[in-house]
């Protein structure tokens, strides 16, 4: 990118001259005159001699701020050029450095050894063939005048910069022989510095004649390098990629070179090429100074040259320690590099970008390191938080006890929390046996490999936590830690970072992120493109500097051999225990259920690898809620409660049994079982009227709040409405399935713990997963209309006397006839005096509606002193208006042959006339 402009001063301008002050001038000598005129005296003219001089007064003023003014506009003009001018020093002097250290000629190659990255030399490379003038990326803005014009100028040409030309047009020196022999030296040792072994190969019958026969480049060469050609004057064309041709002055130009230099006897040169001529300052070495650099060459040669372009891992040898796990995971310098997690380790960080190949590396350190030893030896758990594939292959070893994905975010979360009672367990181990380290006892070590660690905790950070105590504690356990990441900085804290000094890099984008796993940026370095992948660095802790390497490529056939090698071995077993099952008979464990309670289900702790019974010990507790959607298993545990305590009631669905079975517990204590149930008691209460709504839920908060050894199991379907009341009683809550996050939060769970797809039955209690008790259904009851009005108690006359208060009284007492013939059955206002009739006889019922009973007093009152009342649901208002019952009679369906019975001052008793019922 092209940086900013230099702001150039803009030229100095003359200030205008001031005007002359006629008008103030006149003002003195008018008075002046006026004063004499009036008063007569002659030195009143004095007065106005004041206005010549302030004129002249002004006029030198003004020349004299004006000659300040422009020296002032003169200094801040130069002070401008004199920054401007100090600024394209400083620039020039940048882009020289930049220049040379992007195309560094000998003397600068010498000095700062050039990089040694894996782009290829082709002829598209240029060479420096010297210092001069070229064009410059500097512009200027501001004045335009011809100083400006001037600099311009200076800023669009730099100078002392290296001229270069490609080195695949073919480049010929002409000059005496000496000095065209000293430049071509320099030439092609300047290419041997930036361009190793690999690379580059120097030929042709004038090598030696020029004293380049001892670089490396003309004996060391590998087949594949790009060769240059090095030609005198009476050669052919050697069979070469380029020809740098040395040849007498004035000789012809063989043909297809495009650049000729041509020395002068001054030691200044002349660069023609097709687009002009060049004056350019080369560079000489002698036959001594190639030699010496040629030494230094063959010392500091750049291994990563030597790096083969693939490898095959079943071309690498694979060994094993008593103690160790080494694995050759690629090759180097002509050798394999090794790595060791328990020696080089305890731990270890792998960076790559993404098509870097480190998912390959991982691949191939775990597939070695099976290579040789067995599931008695190592363990392996795989993590893949990039997609879920990556260790697909390797699920064939046995060594392979565990693969976590991010796929299975919940089992994620639960393998990597169980490594924390993986610990505990091991040091329990250790204990036991009186032993420091993993050596001296009969247990495997266990690697735990992770594939973009960076996902992993930045979906669940909380698990940070559970990685830094194993860095901190596995040495002496045995377990170990391979985190992949993309880059390491913001990622490996320092406290886990301590702790992995084994550390492997692919390419990465930054050079921060290089320094910070190899200490260096060579890693950064790494050019993108296909012959970049699987090449990277390893720094054990034993290594001065990285060593390259080029990762083994494993195939799925690699896995499959070494898999075979193991079938006579037991597979290795998981370190944590298996997930919860989707369901939990009861019957299958009935037998470790503790004596005097119940059981919920099979909880999950994860943390301390253990899956106890979830238990609710009726008596004791007080109870616990059940809260989940349709179909989430809520009804299924309260059945296996039901199953387990023979004692225990349930209340029913229907409303009028709900009532009248809460209410019996209430009125009578010593009826409590130790255990009660109630399913869907939102639904419940939403079916009752809201006056027996608030007498419902009060008779419960009663219950709840009385004798401590009764328990209470509810359940509904959501947290919210007038069941949180009673709801919130209860100490223990088991949320299963809910239609959303809030109402999981509402309920008291946590937002993290959500799950929209959470199995039938699968319940968080008390922050533990918990996979509830299931019992089969009993054989289904009938639940028809008639089942439910034969739950309330048929009603027969069973006084001489019964009064009934209803509306439409004359169907009613058609229907009460052919219902009861054996009574007499009237209308109210139909029946003569009872004392009239006689109270002999079969019983009376009178049917009348409310305001005939009104009417009817003397009569109303003899039924209410001695017969019975009956007051149909429907009409439910009169029994308090008319039979003056204030408490609140036992809940009856409308419309359902309900009435509610009065004798004397008894409280009302509900029954079903079957004639009423529709």
């Amino acid at each position: 990118m092209d940086s900013l402009p230099i702001s150039l001063p803009a030229s100095p301008t003359t200030p205008p001259k001031q005007p002359i002050p006629f008008l103030a001038a006149l003002i003195p000598v008018a008075a002046g005159v006026v004063l004499w005129l009036v008063t007569g005296s002659v030195y009143s003219l004095c007065f106005a001699a004041l206005g010549p001089l302030m004129i002249g007064a002004s006029l030198i003023e003004g020349r004299r701020s004006r000659r300040k003014a422009t020296v002032r506009a003169e200094t801040v003009w130069e002070d401008g050029w004199r920054r401007a001018e100090e600024e394209l020093a400083e620039r020039q002097a940048d882009e020289r450095t930049r220049r040379r250290h992007r195309e560094p000629d000998v003397a600068a190659a010498v000095l700062t050894p050039p990089l040694r990255t894996s782009t290829a030399l082709d002829p598209s490379t240029t060479i420096v063939v010297g210092a001069g003038e070229r064009p410059s990326t500097l512009r200027a803005s501001g004045d335009d005048g011809e100083r400006a014009r001037e600099f311009r100028g200076r800023c669009a040409v730099i100078d002392r910069v290296p001229v270069a030309v490609p080195i695949g047009a073919g480049l010929a020196v002409r000059g005496g022989r000496v000095r065209a022999a000293a430049m071509v030296r320099a030439l092609v040792v300047q290419l041997c510095l930036r361009f190793g072994t690999t690379q580059l190969a120097v030929v042709g019958d004038a090598v030696a004649e020029v004293g380049l026969a001892p670089l490396p480049q003309a004996t060391s060469a590998r087949r594949g390098a790009f060769r240059l050609g090095i030609a005198g004057v009476d050669d052919e064309r050697p069979d070469a990629d380029a020809v740098l041709w040395v040849l007498a002055p004035d000789q012809p130009v063989p043909e297809g070179v495009a650049a000729v230099v041509d020395l002068d006897s001054s030691g200044r040169a002349s660069l023609r090429t097709p687009d002009g001529v060049t004056d350019v300052a080369p560079e000489y070495l002698s036959v001594e100074q190639a030699a010496m650099i040629g030494i230094s060459i063959t010392v500091d040669d750049a291994p990563e040259e030597e790096i083969p372009r693939a490898v095959a891992f079943a071309d690498l040898e694979q060994s094993r320690a008593p103690h160790g796990l080494p694995a050759a995971i690629g090759r180097g310098r002509g050798a394999g590099v090794v790595v060791d997690i328990v020696e080089d380790g305890p731990h270890a960080v792998v960076t790559g970008t993404t098509g870097s190949g480190k998912s390959e590396l991982l691949v191939t350190w775990v597939t070695a390191i099976a290579a040789r030893h067995g599931p008695e030896e190592v363990v392996f758990v795989l993590a893949d938080f990039k997609g879920g594939t990556a260790f697909d292959s390797l699920r064939a070893l046995p060594q392979v006890a565990a693969v976590i994905t991010d796929l299975d975010g919940r089992g994620a979360v639960r393998g990597v929390t169980s490594l924390t009672a993986e610990l505990r367990r091991r040091e329990g181990v250790l204990a036991r046996a009186g032993a420091r380290d993993i050596r001296h006892v009969q247990m495997p070590r266990l690697v735990i490999v992770i594939d973009e660690f960076a996902a992993l905790l930045q979906e669940h950070p909380e698990l940070a936590a559970v990685f830094t105590d194993i860095a901190a504690r596995g040495r002496a356990l045995g377990m170990h830690l391979v985190l992949g990441t993309q880059r390491a900085t913001g990622v490996i804290r320092d406290a886990l970072a301590a702790n992995c000094p084994l550390r492997v890099s692919l390419r990465v984008g930054e050079a921060a992120d290089s320094r910070a796993v190899i200490g260096t940026d060579d890693a950064a370095r790494i050019t993108g493109g296909p012959d970049a992948r699987g090449l990277g660095f390893a720094r054990r802790p034993s290594d001065d500097k990285p060593v390259p390497l080029r990762v083994a490529l494993t195939t799925s056939d690699d896995v499959a051999r070494i898999g075979d090698s193991w079938r006579t071995a037991a597979p290795s077993v998981s370190p944590w225990l298996p997930a919860l099952p989707a369901m939990v008979p009861l019957t299958e464990i009935e037998a470790e259920v503790p004596a005097g309670a119940m059981v919920l289900g099979r909880a999950d702790v994860p943390a301390l690898q253990d899956q106890p019974l979830e238990v609710l010990r009726p008596g004791a507790e007080r109870g616990v809620a059940v809260i989940g959607q349709s179909g989430s298993g809520r009804t299924s545990v309260l059945r296996a409660l039901a199953r387990q305590q023979a004692e225990a009631i349930w209340v029913p669905a229907d409303p009028e049994g709900a009532w009248d079975t809460v209410a019996g517990l209430v009125e009578r204590p010593s009826a409590r079982p130790a255990l009660i149930l109630c399913d869907d008691i939102d639904a419940l209460l939403g079916a009752l009227p809201s006056e027996y709504a608030v007498a419902f839920l009060q008779m419960w908060e009663r219950l709840l709040r009385g004798d401590a050894g009764t328990s209470v199991a509810l359940s509904a379907s959501r947290w919210g409405g007038p069941a949180t009341r009673i709801l919130e009683l209860l100490p223990r809550r088991a949320l299963l399935q809910l239609p959303s996050r809030a109402d999981h939060v509402a309920a008291g769970g946590d937002a993290s713990t959500f799950e929209r797809d959470r199995p039938p039955g699968r319940a968080l209690i008390d922050g533990r997963e918990v996979q509830l008790v299931w019992t089969p259904e009993q054989p289904p009851r009938a639940t028809s209309r008639r089942r439910m009005v034969r739950s309330t108690r048929s009603w027969a006359p069973s006084r001489p006397l019964t009064a009934i208060i209803t509306a439409g009284a004359a169907a009613v007492v058609k229907t009460l006839q052919l219902c009861f013939p054996d009574s007499r059955v009237t209308r109210a206002e139909d029946a003569l005096s009872l004392s009239e009739r006689g109270e002999e006889g079969p019983p009376w019922i009178l049917v009348g509606e409310a305001d005939v009973w009104q009417r009817q007093r003397m009569l109303w009152q003899r039924a209410r002193e001695q017969g019975e009342i009956l007051v149909r649901a429907e009409n439910a208002p009169e029994l308090r208006h008319l039979v003056g019952v204030r408490d609140l009679p036992p809940y009856a369906l409308v419309h359902a042959g309900r009435v509610w019975s009065v004798v004397g001052a008894e409280r009302p008793r509900r029954f079903v006339v079957d004639a009423l019922v529709p």
